[in-house]
């Protein structure tokens, strides 16, 4: 049998189908990654959608809640109108000249920097209280409260009651807005320092977020930690550029601050140690007055613990103690364009099993890194990486591995006849868009054929010449897929097989001589077995060279083929006729002689083959065992002749 000569110009017509998928695959991909990403950046940069939001502070909840801080805070003391106090003085309200007294006592007794009043005052009780109250309120380090409501639209129930009182000087724009105001009465409206007490919870009811700046009727008004800050820390005021809805970092927990009863300040016997110099907050942590929020440390907290926090906040800003900012929207939008490129790289060429590893790993790594970040940006959204690997284990992991079902299937239904198996399980991991496209490649080609095919098939019936051939092309094929060859086709008493296609092959040339050697021991214990039944001995001749070689799926829309074109691949088929006019049942190229390391070979001579314009360098396997490591005697002499 003989390669046909017009192979060598054999062209590519790929299936249409088949392009139109790799295309649709390849886009699919692209569109897929590309979502990821939107929802990543949209996460950080838009407003997000219920799901991100509550993810995003449920998220941040428990970072807060692993950072928060026991350590004493000695900046801030807390008087609580608690419990006791209110058993043992009385309900609430307490009369002003009580207010006034327990103002008084920690201004004078106590030394306290300045004192604000997390209580609206908005119905005038003891005159002469009052007037104590509103002459320390305008001479005095002391900050009164108002709250302003900031729910949005048109609301019948919206107060506005009792007296604003002026607005801060320090700032002419910005603000969160505000609907409507309970404010101190027309008593205490000239008091030097007011502060906003309202806040506006997140939509899960959570107290995260408190206005340091509030905006209403064209005027901008201070929150009460801010004011008492900047009245009565002695230090330069304190003016925020990004004032506005601040985010309470809640650093320390309620434990964290020195709370004295109101009752303890008041009763002269009692002496509170370590609550002197200190900016004072007095509210209310009783139940029966209802000042009780929801925050990220706990479902309930007295509202006075946020006031607290965010003094705290305000304290180390002033200070220079917040962590260094860090541009954490970016962060995580760099995070996750690269969480998404490497899965997206990987799912191709590896299981969904390993996919899914990476995303959770890539996970878990995300949310070590959004918990260190978490401190140092209130801003950027924790999910948003989360978001996008949750949409690739989604949509992105079940597409590849169907996807890969598909290329598998057609590898296989292309391969199961012709490549080995382990070969089949590296072109299924390989990663290669187009594995069977046509590539050049530097490959060792096989070609084996029977002697005498017709004499020895004439006179045989029918079924026996079949089963003949049958096991004589048994004996060709089993050490070309044991091997890991490629089996080109069959050629009737023959085969065609070629080695480093469709990947490359480091030793393909001595994998070609090894099949070639066994292929050689097979037909002569065949043989033998034969002429003891009395049919004439079998020889097989095997021409071989190796050399550059286009391999790949060649064809048409109708029928394709995997093969290989290329000069040694007609060389081979050259060889293989020549044997028939040597004793030798292996003929080998010049090609494969100067690629071989473990073989030795026999200069044969050099012949001019049917179709060569020079003269061809002929050898043969050496009938002795493989070349020693480190020997190169025969080898090498071999390969010198070769050139």
């Amino acid at each position: 049998s003989q390669l046909c000569p017009a192979r060598s110009g054999v062209t590519t017509l790929h299936s249409p189908a088949r392009s139109r998928w790799r295309f649709s695959s390849r886009l699919v991909r692209t569109a897929i990654a590309l979502t990821a990403l939107l929802l990543a950046f949209a996460a950080e940069w838009t407003t997000t959608p219920t799901v991100s939001f509550f993810a995003n502070e449920w998220l941040r909840d428990a970072f807060v809640r692993l950072q928060a801080t026991n350590a004493p805070e000695p900046r801030v003391l807390v008087v609580d109108i608690d419990e006791a106090s209110l058993a043992r003085i009385g309900k609430w309200p307490w009369s002003r000249a009580r207010l006034a007294d327990l103002v008084e006592v920690l201004l004078t007794r106590y030394e306290a920097r300045g004192v604000a009043l997390d209580i609206v005052l908005d119905d005038p009780l003891d005159a002469a209280g009052d007037r104590r109250l509103a002459l320390l309120a305008e001479n005095g380090p002391v900050v009164l409260a108002q709250a302003f409501d900031f729910q949005e639209g048109e609301r019948p129930e919206v107060l506005h009651k009792g007296v604003l009182a002026a607005p801060s000087p320090r700032y002419r724009s910005g603000g969160l807005p505000a609907t409507g105001y309970v404010a101190n009465h027309a008593g205490l409206a000239r008091a030097a320092q007011v502060g906003n007490v309202g806040f506006k919870p997140d939509r899960d009811g959570t107290l995260r977020q408190v206005p340091l700046l509030t905006s209403y009727g064209g005027q901008r008004y201070e929150a009460l930690s801010l004011a008492l800050l900047n009245c009565c820390s002695g230090r330069p005021p304190l003016v925020l550029p990004d004032a506005g809805l601040a985010r309470v970092s809640y650093r320390r927990d309620w434990t964290a601050y020195t709370v004295v009863s109101a009752l303890d300040i008041l009763d002269p016997k009692v002496f509170v140690e370590g609550a002197s110099k200190r900016l004072v907050l007095v509210g209310s942590s009783s139940i029966g007055l209802g000042d009780r929020v929801a925050t990220p440390i706990a479902a309930s907290r007295p509202g006075l613990s946020v006031q607290a926090a965010m003094l705290s906040d305000l304290l180390d800003r002033q200070d220079g103690l917040t962590p260094a900012p860090w541009p954490g929207r970016l962060l995580a939008c760099l995070f996750a364009a690269l969480s998404v490129g490497a899965t997206m790289a990987i799912l191709p060429r590896r299981s969904a099993t390993l996919a899914v590893a990476v995303l959770l790993a890539s996970s878990a790594l995300w949310i070590g890194a959004a918990y260190a970040l978490s401190r140092h940006d209130p801003v950027f959204s924790t999910t948003g990486p989360l978001l996008a690997n949750l949409f690739l284990l989604a949509v992105a992991v079940p597409y590849q591995w169907q996807q890969t079902q598909r290329r598998s299937r057609h590898l296989l239904d292309t391969l199961r006849q012709y490549v080995a198996p382990k070969v089949v399980d590296q072109l299924l991991e390989s990663g290669l868009e187009d594995p069977l496209k046509p590539r050049q490649l530097d490959v060792t080609t096989l070609i084996a054929d029977m002697e005498g095919y017709t004499t020895q098939v004439e006179s045989l019936p029918v079924e026996e010449a079949a089963e003949l051939t049958r096991v004589f092309l048994d004996c060709l094929t089993a050490p070309v897929i044991a091997l890991g060859g490629t089996l080109d086709k069959y050629t009737g008493d023959g085969l065609v097989a070629f080695w480093g296609a469709p990947l490359p092959q480091e030793n393909h040339a001595d994998l070609a001589l090894d099949a070639a050697r066994e292929i050689t021991r097979r037909v002569h214990i065949l043989s033998r077995q034969r002429e003891a039944l009395g049919f004439p001995p079998l020889r097989v001749r095997i021409g071989i060279d190796s050399g550059p070689a286009m391999a790949g799926d060649f064809g048409t829309s109708f029928r394709s083929i995997y093969t290989a074109v290329g000069d040694s691949v007609n060389t081979a088929s050259r060889l293989e006729q020549a044997a028939r006019d040597f004793t030798h049942n292996v003929i080998v190229g010049a090609g494969t002689v100067e690629r071989a390391r473990r073989h030795r070979f026999l200069l044969l001579g050099e012949r001019t083959l049917r179709g060569k314009l020079h003269p061809t360098t002929l050898f043969t396997l050496d009938p002795g065992t493989m070349e020693v490591p480190g020997s190169t005697t025969a080898s090498a002499s071999a390969r010198e002749a070769a050139r």
